[in-house]
């Protein structure tokens, strides 16, 4: 997850890394915002704000209008300690909330039509002799709970210092709120101009019910699928998308057909957990009034983790959210039916309430040392580089982290997880002691906060799960803080990871970049340098070139630079180091050869991608050719740049994106490119110029296979990156001669020669004299795909060979000139 630049990697927030919104309007302005929320953060009164960009302030007034009380609506009982959250049984709803260091605790319940008048309905003080067991708040109400929403107010000691941040005025929001209300649609302001305008959690019901239709998990083995990383807004908000509820979970399922066209039976939705796509807002000193320009679009700022995005819903806020969740359900369901699994990305290493100048929202202000990692004196640790870090090893966070999980997975039917700078999870919490997480202590323990720890207890603790043992589970394995634990993340046999030294080694190598031929190899075998050790198998890498993070596939061959100015930082946000190549020119407005150039490179990236061991993963918009204009850290845009333009996909319908249906489906139909281990001698052969005959040197250029295959027979893979073209000989198959179906240095189709593909033959025709001879032209930056087919006329074939050796037409180069002139003459 990339948001903004970081200066340094100290894990102390207070010194060096401001939270998200600081970053955006400066330090000043962030504690003022923490002075806005001080008084109340969830019910205010109409706010009058002064505040200029760079330095200015705000000055606000609020307060909590309290309704008269006259009699209870409810009845009251002792309640149970557990479950967490509001939880309907026994005729009525139990509340339960962990706050072990408040003195005294409140549960404040609203009507909707009280909530969206800042009223608060009721009153329920809880008595800390009846409603509490250990840390633990709790009651049970029975009466009428339609369309009633509830938080809490806690009292203790506000001592930042001390890491306590309790303030009575406040409202908070249950961690375990299944569904969170506050704006209804997407980027449109509360009432009067509020970016963060109150918040409350739904009170369930009985009558909260879904349709699932016998709705199964598709469990399929990891080994076979194929990822598509997806933004839910970002997939339909574009007006050439035609739907009819466009950047909403509905008009993601009007569009699945797509996701089966190309190939794909994974969806990987970015953050859909509640999140306040507002919290950069920016506060217009010339109209007076906030301003809607840069917003979190991606979502990786976390409010609550058990509610969905409400405004991703066509819904809204209706019905309490109610029809909100049961839009995810329906997106997910509908996924089911046409054999996509659906995973999220999950954020579990930081809120979106920041550093110590961030607003109070609702773990902080309901046991803030619990919940965050903070030093001795109160300072936030901030590995995330987003202002805190989730306090995952304490034994209520990870058991909250679990619960939540397994509330996805059984009550939502996810199919996994990833998890976002996941080494995070691996570190250990504020006041770490073996006893406290063990329950025994261990020889020589001594730990310091955010110590990488090599049996983290949250990972053993979702290992072990007997539910979520069964689910998909990646990891994004480094942090900000500088922890990188690609190929050592603790995985008990069944996590994955997004395989990053894939990313890079492919794009170093697709590129042209000497000493890169080995490694690259390693990548197209499943990485077995990083995983076989450990005894994982291909299928934990998660292979990808392009993700949300960076360029897209198009700009990766456009750009040798970010340009990231639109983004409000003066370029300085986002990654320097993207291993992209221009192609020649720098921009889309370039040459016709360069232009040709690039189509071939995307062409070579994604082939690589899907012959490679492991599982692929395919990024929005990339099967199309989408750019964001060289922006490679477009987090705060909500607009084209994140936008998926389908009147581009359709233009590229017979074109890039053909190939990549194509490529997909090839992989899908092969029993060899999706292995449960890594392959042997037995099955794969590395080639060179010559058959058998590899180059691992440092400045090869050159990669090539071959690959037994128990539906296709034999496969022959091969990867020129150089600059020159040179003219390959392929192994002797004795009976057999090699057919061409991929070739990326060919215009479209002639890319990928179908079956009935018109003028297919004379294509080919064109390379008999090569094929006669057991040879291949290969372009320069060019990859192609070979299969063994039986050769009728193989005696006279072998002759032919001899004759062409005899006259020294082996290892010769290529007339480019000449042979391009024939490719663009193809029928």
């Amino acid at each position: 997850m990339t948001c903004f630049c970081l200066p340094s990697l100290s894990p102390l927030s207070h010194t060096l890394f401001p939270q998200c919104a600081v970053v955006r309007v400066g330090v000043s302005l962030a504690r003022s915002l923490s002075r806005l929320h001080a008084r109340d953060s969830v019910i205010r009164s109409p706010a009058k704000i002064r505040a200029a960009r760079n330095g200015g302030a705000f000055e606000t007034e609020t307060a909590v209008v309290e309704k008269p009380q006259l009699e209870s609506l409810f009845q009251f009982s002792r309640g149970c300690p557990s479950p967490f959250g509001a939880t309907v049984r026994d005729g009525g709803v139990n509340f339960a909330i962990y706050s072990l260091n408040a003195v005294s605790a409140t549960l404040c319940l609203f009507t909707l039509s009280d909530f969206q008048n800042n009223r608060v309905t009721e009153y329920v003080p809880l008595d800390p002799l009846l409603n509490k067991t250990g840390g633990v708040w709790h009651v049970f109400l029975k009466g009428d709970f339609s369309d009633m929403l509830y938080g809490y107010k806690f009292d203790g000691k506000f001592s930042p210092l001390e890491g306590h941040y309790y303030d009575s005025s406040r409202i908070l929001l249950d961690p375990y709120a299944k569904a969170v209300i506050s704006r209804g649609e997407f980027g449109a302001l509360g009432p009067n101009g509020d970016c963060w305008p109150h918040m409350a959690g739904m009170v369930p019901s009985d009558h909260d019910e879904f349709d699932w239709e016998g709705d199964l998990p598709l469990k399929y083995p990891q080994k076979d699928l194929v990822v598509y990383e997806m933004h839910v807004r970002g997939f339909t908000k574009h007006e050439s998308s035609n739907t009819k509820f466009p950047g909403t979970y509905l008009g993601v399922v009007e569009k699945l057909d797509h996701l089966k066209e190309l190939g794909v039976n994974c969806l990987e939705l970015m953050p859909c957990h509640e999140f306040n796509e507002l919290e950069y807002s920016s506060y217009n000193s010339v109209q007076g009034d906030y301003s809607i320009g840069w917003v979190n679009f991606w979502g990786y700022s976390t409010i609550s983790f058990f509610s969905p995005m409400i405004r991703y819903s066509s819904a809204g806020i209706r019905n309490c959210g109610r029809d909100g969740i049961n839009e995810i359900k329906f997106l997910i369901k509908e996924a089911h039916k046409r054999g996509i699994e659906v995973i999220m990305d999950v954020v579990f290493n930081h809120t979106a309430e920041g550093n110590e100048n961030g607003p109070i929202i609702s773990f902080r202000g309901i046991d803030n040392s619990v919940y965050y990692m903070v030093a001795p004196k109160g300072e936030f640790y901030n590995y995330s580089g987003c202002g805190n870090t989730f306090n995952c090893s304490h034994p209520v966070v990870r058991q909250f982290i679990v619960d939540c999980l397994r509330y996805w997975v059984t009550e939502m039917h996810v199919d996994g997880f990833r998890f976002d700078l996941a080494s995070i999870m691996t570190r250990s919490s504020s006041l770490w002691d073996a006893t406290n997480v063990f329950g025994t202590p261990i020889e020589g323990d001594l730990l310091t906060t955010g110590t990488p720890l090599g049996s983290p207890p949250l990972i053993d603790l979702i290992s072990n799960d007997p539910i979520l043992r069964g689910v998909k589970l990646v990891a994004e394995a480094w942090d900000a803080g500088g922890l990188y634990q690609v190929g050592t993340f603790p995985h008990w046999g069944i996590w994955s990871e997004w395989n990053g030294k894939y990313r890079d080694t492919v794009r170093q190598f697709i590129k042209g970049t000497d000493g890169f031929a080995g490694s690259f190899a390693e990548c197209l075998c499943g990485s077995p340098n990083l995983y076989q050790g450990g005894g994982r198998k291909p299928w934990n890498s998660i292979n990808f070139v392009c993700a949300h993070d960076g360029f897209t596939l198009a700009d990766l061959v456009t750009y040798n630079n970010k340009h990231n100015l639109s983004n409000g930082e003066d370029n300085n946000d986002g990654e320097n180091h993207n291993n992209s190549w221009n192609c020649g020119q720098e921009g889309e407005f370039v040459s016709t050869s360069v232009q040709k150039l690039r189509k071939r490179q995307m062409r070579n990236f994604f082939l690589s991608l899907m012959v490679s061991q492991g599982v692929p993963m395919i990024y929005m918009g990339d099967e199309y050719g989408h750019t964001k204009g060289g922006n490679n850290n477009t987090y705060c845009h909500d607009n084209y740049l994140n936008y998926f333009h389908w009147d581009k996909k359709e233009e590229s319908s017979s074109d890039f994106f053909r190939f990549c249906c194509l490529v997909t489906k090839f992989r899908q139909e092969c029993e060899s490119l999706g292995l449960d281990d890594f392959p042997t001698s037995e099955r794969l052969q590395w080639h060179g110029h010559f058959p058998g005959m590899p180059d691992w040197s440092e400045t090869s250029r050159f990669v090539a296979f071959t690959m037994v295959d128990l539906v296709k027979g034999e496969i022959y893979i091969a990867f020129n990156t150089s600059h020159l073209p040179f003219t390959i000989t392929l192994p002797e198959r004795p009976g057999y001669r090699w057919e061409p179906l991929v070739d990326t240095s060919k215009p479209t189709p002639y890319d990928f020669l179908t079956p009935d593909l018109p003028g297919r033959d004379i294509a080919i025709q064109q390379y008999a004299q090569f094929l006669d001879a057991n040879m291949y032209p290969m372009l320069s930056y060019s990859s192609i795909v070979l299969l063994r087919t039986p050769d009728q006329n193989a005696f006279m074939r072998r002759g032919l060979r001899s004759g062409v050796k005899n006259r020294g037409f082996g290892n010769v180069m290529v007339n480019t000139e000449e042979f391009q002139k024939n490719l663009d003459r193809t029928p």
